[in-house]
């Protein structure tokens, strides 16, 4: 099945790791030094390295920057404990996953079923370049321009390890699809992909279907129930609106991110789980903790890797290629192949895009409906060009002092961008670039 190489200096501790990788079916060989690593890997090219972190010999991260000797291997580190330091050095060093230490049988299943030697992952990386310039989609997204770019050498860059990933960006613009893309790209796409908005379950609820429940453990708990963990366990779990999350829970959901394991509400036994968190947010997240919507040490250990989405207005660009992509897409959903003029995307260029690319969708289905031929013309496409809420096209505009706490500039805004549409909640939401469900909760805590 394959080859594994265990870097580790306690003889008992490598000698257990080998029993467990043997019992998977793969041969297993031991060093206790980095010399002695040197010379295994001289001897045969290991599909996996565990590496140990401290060996009498130096610091084991070193042996990754021996690029000709392991670069043919997947690298697993071992450490004691997971932390936001280690995650970060996994990343640095280009190390696909690590293990807390003592390594568990459980753990190691998971790791082993995800082994990909580099250069399968390389070859997948240039298909992937290749289908880019051909159709001008990259995963489960869709765009050229350069913002688009960024954003997939980021995703090349990230996919292939296990560290946790904070996506931001207004409302519309594909979080979810980056976190999708995150997942088929990774070494776990053959497992669970589970999306959760943290914003839309009931705050009664989601403790329960994040992290599962016992029989009995409340009114009406009739039976044991999984969560999100549980379910998503070897694969990916995407947290949306994430600074929804009620502060207790912040606190539960970072105890699993840095234990591995997950309690059932109702239950004293701790439950490992083996799922990469990928967390999203439309808001700002350094407002979000200033304004206490974000635990400040959650936000830490969940922004390891940060990406931003861009809205649809920078990258205008992308707009004939997205076109073409929701036109069709409609088409073979109902039927007949239709196309938009040149004055339909001389239009569609001109409009702001609060939305952003879910807009352009909606906006692109209704005008597929109402178009009788096979062009799509100019009729039922947006014909008001927004602009942004605070310097609005009639003048209007919103001064705060300097000094005037976060939490009450936004209340500000909100409630002057509702007066600005005209008590419009949707179009509301979608100028501010957040949801309905979030612009709903902000007025209820303002009594509006």
């Amino acid at each position: 099945m394959g080859h594994a190489l265990i870097v580790e200096d306690d003889a008992d501790s490598a000698r257990m790791v080998a029993a467990l990788v043997g019992n998977e079916g793969f041969s297993a060989a031991t060093a206790r030094s980095l010399r002695d690593a040197r010379r295994q890997i001289a001897l045969q090219q290991p599909d996996l390295l565990l590496l140990d972190l401290r060996l009498p010999d130096g610091n084991g991260m070193s042996l990754l920057d021996e690029h000709e000797l392991v670069g043919k291997s997947e690298v697993v580190l071992m450490t004691g404990h997971a932390s936001l330091e280690t995650s970060i050095q996994a990343l640095r060093y280009g190390a696909a996953d690590y293990l807390i230490k003592p390594v568990s049988a459980k753990q190691l299943q998971g790791i082993l079923s995800r082994v990909t030697r580099p250069s399968v992952l390389r070859t997948e990386a240039d298909e992937l370049q290749q289908d880019l310039q051909r159709t001008g989609r990259f995963g489960h997204l869709v765009g050229r321009t350069e913002p688009m770019q960024r954003i997939y050498e980021q995703i090349a860059r990230v996919a292939r390890t296990s560290v946790t990933v904070f996506v931001t960006g207004e409302s519309g613009s594909g979080k979810e699809l980056v976190a999708r893309t995150v997942h088929d790209l990774s070494r776990r796409r053959n497992k669970p992909f589970l999306a959760v908005n943290c914003g839309a379950i009931s705050p009664n609820l989601i403790e329960s279907e994040i992290f599962g429940h016992e029989r009995g453990s409340f009114t009406g708990a009739e039976r044991q129930h999984h969560g999100f963990f549980e379910r998503a366990h070897g694969g990916t779990l995407f947290l949306d609106e994430i600074t929804e999350m009620p502060p207790a829970l912040q606190v539960k959901l970072l105890r699993v991110l840095e234990t591995g394991t997950v309690m059932r509400v109702g239950s004293t036994t701790p439950q490992e789980t083996d799922v990469r968190v990928v967390a999203a947010s439309n808001r700002d997240p350094a407002q979000a903790v200033a304004a206490g919507a974000l635990r400040e040490d959650l936000f830490y250990r969940l922004n390891v890797f940060p990406i931003e989405t861009p809205p649809l207005r920078d990258r205008r660009g992308d707009l004939p290629l997205l076109v073409d992509h929701f036109l069709k897409e409609i088409g073979a959903r109902e039927g007949g192949f239709k196309r938009a003029s040149a004055a339909a995307l001389d239009r569609l260029a001109q409009y702001r895009w609060p939305g952003n690319v879910r807009e352009l969708r909606n906006v692109l289905q209704r005008a597929y409906v109402m178009t009788a031929g096979a062009e799509i013309g100019d009729q039922w496409l947006p014909r008001d060009v927004l602009v942004d809420p605070v310097s609005g096209g009639d003048g209007s505009t919103l001064q705060v002092p300097v000094g005037t706490p976060l939490a009450a500039v936004e209340r500000q805004l909100i409630l002057a961008t509702l007066e600005h549409y005209g008590n419009q909640k949707e179009r509301t939401a979608a100028a501010l670039g957040v949801s309905l469900k979030t612009l709903y909760n902000r007025l209820k805590e303002y009594g509006s």
